[in-house]
């Protein structure tokens, strides 16, 4: 069995953001990066199926500069076999459609069983990347997934819906799954792990050789949304309160006019 799983460098989101220059993304300097936390979970779920089965093979991809190396050795510590890295120094400048092309591209001769992505990036959040890929690969691809189970070529899965709802879905490989929040509990690697990671084998791919697609979307600006102007608390009697929230609401609003 083979197993894809596709993770995101991105900046803490603790961090301090600035608008860069060019003023279409965020500042990359002085930022501390991670792993997307929803990869954590798409790791983890990749990482179980790799234990449990002997003749399992994962492989962990992530696209970026040299810098992601260091969140991609955190995925193989967890328990990955290899690492490939596609070399892009220009990742951000580029949008979903061809983020999934480039995934798509270098798994389409590999005869993947599973593949797992986060449900989304935390700094873009389009939650498009792996349902992309799924598409471009014209394989089955299950969203959203706060359970998982796997036997005999079947995978069987719950994905969060709406309203806390959840639907159960039965799916054959070869599969992509984007994994949700609460899929699982992400381990910490140990010290004995993380040294094993350094050993590993982490290829390096130029984003040359897979980038096949054209860009869909542009980023025209990107911004903070505008402050706007406080609240007003009433206090007082309910009853009195009453009368000014009407009041209120006909001076400033064309509710009651």
């Amino acid at each position: 069995m083979k197993i894809l799983v596709c993770i995101k460098q991105v900046p803490d989101m603790e961090s301090k953001f600035k608008i860069d220059g060019a003023g279409t993304w965020y500042d990359t300097a002085d930022l501390a990066w991670r792993m997307n936390e929803y990869d954590e979970y798409a790791v983890e779920q990749a990482v179980r199926l790799r234990e449990d089965s002997k003749d399992a093979d994962l492989t962990v991809l992530c696209i970026g500069s040299d810098k992601v190396k260091e969140t991609m050795k955190k995925a193989l510590a967890m328990g990955c076999d290899r690492g490939v890295h596609v070399a892009d120094d220009a990742v951000s400048s580029k949008e979903p459609f061809e983020i999934a092309g480039i995934i798509a591209e270098f798994a389409r001769d590999k005869q993947y069983d599973l593949i797992f992505t986060g449900m989304q990036s935390q700094d873009r959040g389009s939650a498009q990347v792996g349902i992309l890929v799924a598409e471009m690969l014209a394989i089955s691809g299950i969203s959203t997934i706060v359970e998982f189970s796997y036997a005999d070529g079947m995978a069987a899965v719950k994905r969060e819906l709406e309203g806390g709802i959840r639907a159960l879905v039965s799916v054959k490989t070869p599969a992509l799954f984007t994994c949700q929040l609460g899929l699982n509990t992400p381990r910490y690697p140990t010290l004995p792990n993380i040294m094993k990671a350094k050993r590993k084998e982490l290829l390096s791919v130029p984003v040359q050789e897979l980038l096949n697609v054209e860009a869909r979307q542009k980023t025209e600006k990107t911004y903070f949304p505008e402050k706007k102007g406080g609240g007003i608390v009433l206090e007082g009697d309910p009853a009195d309160l009453a009368d000014n929230l009407i009041q209120i609401l006909k001076d400033k609003t064309a509710i009651l006019s």
